[in-house]
């Protein structure tokens, strides 16, 4: 049987799940939620980044993005910083959608599916 390496789980999710080489992060929100759509989206790139190299990979990998923005009149801001930081010819499979989400502060979450 195949093992699934389950990264900071708790009782009700893991940052990261890794099986048969995949790796599939949680939900990722900013740390600070006081920061604009632009500040949050980048620091929430930066722990992608984090979360990826502590599995060995990098956005180089990408297969599939999920975003949800709780308003997606910021959807230009976040794509601007969002192709700054993926690399040439690399953009996955994405959706982009406006959702409420769980803390009115939260402004992007950003969930991705990668492999090594």
């Amino acid at each position: 049987m195949s093992k699934i390496l389950r990264t900071g789980p708790n009782a009700i999710l893991s940052k990261v799940v890794e099986y048969h080489g995949f790796i599939f992060t949680q939900g990722v929100v900013a740390r600070d939620l006081s920061g604009d759509v632009a500040a949050q989206t980048r620091d929430i790139l930066a722990q992608l980044d984090e979360m990826l190299e502590t599995h060995g990979t990098d956005n180089t990998r990408l297969l599939q993005a999920l975003i949800w923005l709780k308003d997606i009149g910021d959807r230009d801001v976040l794509n601007e910083i969002w192709s700054a930081w993926l690399p040439q010819d690399g953009a996955p499979a994405r959706a982009c959608v406006q959702a409420v989400l769980a803390d009115p502060r939260i402004l992007v979450e950003i969930m991705l599916t990668t492999t090594k």
